[in-house]
């Protein structure tokens, strides 16, 4: 089967690309054209393919004769005057258009859990483009996730440079709700699965880890296996995210246009409510602790971190 990833420079993309390629696919990658040939070096089997999903170009090019095109494009990055919202939604837009006309079955997406109230603007944009894909390709299959953990994850990074840098680990008043984390490894398992499932076709699904934990246990429990003494220092009457996003993605040396957005779904549970992938595809999620250590192994063989 022909397959395309979209956004392979990204966490996702860079760790899907070969699975797919050892699960006997034929895959393309589409990227802007950055660091292409550093790009092919580390991504053996793979024709890349430069494009973009907001102007359109070299779509057309890169879909043709694709069976299963995955979606892994955001539009949070900075030097851009539009709101990432409108970014996405033309990218979408875009995207599901030339899938159509390159005649691609199915488009396979990775988004983000939706709270039982009213979601964030990140968390609402993503919603948006999940219904894009699936109005324009209805065997379209869209995964939400909340936080992935794995080595290259941002959120994940993002956390951990806090851990480093603070001396006292400030939680405000969001650090009360809870969420579902889950390892980057059963986050590539079913999407590498969704390439060939009847069964999945047209559905949304959940993604979620074992363990259901708030944000400061997570906080505190990566805070353990990084062997880090940091204590905790709860400000439940506090949560002024705007400010604390700016404070937190200075500490992380983290760009606010992704770390804002991302930090304003803080703000209400996220859990999972819907059929899990991992039961419909009968695959069993690593625990939290397996999927923290394992991370954090894979981090340090590039990059020392303290404390370990």
């Amino acid at each position: 089967m022909r397959v395309l990833v979209t956004g392979i420079t990204g966490a996702i993309g860079i760790g899907l690309a070969p699975q797919l390629v050892k699960a006997g696919h034929e895959v393309h990658g589409l990227s802007r054209g950055r660091n292409h040939q550093m790009l092919a070096e580390d991504l053996p089997g793979v024709r890349l393919h430069t494009g973009d999903a907001l102007s359109g170009i070299g779509l057309d090019e890169a879909l043709a004769g694709v069976n299963v095109a995955y979606y892994l494009i955001h539009s949070m990055e900075p030097g851009s005057d539009e709101r990432f919202g409108v970014r996405e939604r033309r990218a979408a837009e875009n995207f599901a258009a030339a899938a159509v006309r390159a005649g691609v079955q199915r488009i396979v997406y990775l988004g983000g859990l939706v709270p039982a109230g009213s979601p964030s603007a990140h968390l609402s944009s993503r919603l948006t483009v999940e219904h894009l894909l699936r109005e324009a390709l209805p065997e379209t299959i869209a995964l939400r996730a909340s936080i992935v953990i794995g080595a290259r994850s941002r959120s994940f990074r993002f956390i951990v440079r806090l851990v480093e840098r603070m001396p006292v680990l400030v939680i405000p008043a969001w650090g009360v709700h809870r969420t579902t984390p889950v390892d980057e490894r059963d986050v590539l398992r079913c999407l590498v699965a969704c390439a060939d499932a009847p069964q999945l076709a047209g559905r949304s699904l959940d993604l979620a880890g074992t363990e259901v934990v708030t944000y400061q246990q997570l906080i505190e429990r990566i805070r353990d296996q990084l062997l880090l003494d940091r204590p905790t220092l709860r400000l439940p009457g506090l949560n002024l995210t705007p400010i604390a996003s700016r404070i937190s993605a200075v500490i992380a040396a983290e760009e606010h246009a992704l770390i804002g957005p991302l930090m304003e779904g803080l703000e209400t549970d996220l859990l999972p409510h819907q059929d899990l992938v991992t039961e419909a595809l009968g695959l069993k999620p690593h625990t939290l602790d397996a999927a923290i250590e394992r991370a954090l192994r894979e981090w340090e063989l590039t990059e020392p971190l303290r404390g370990r």
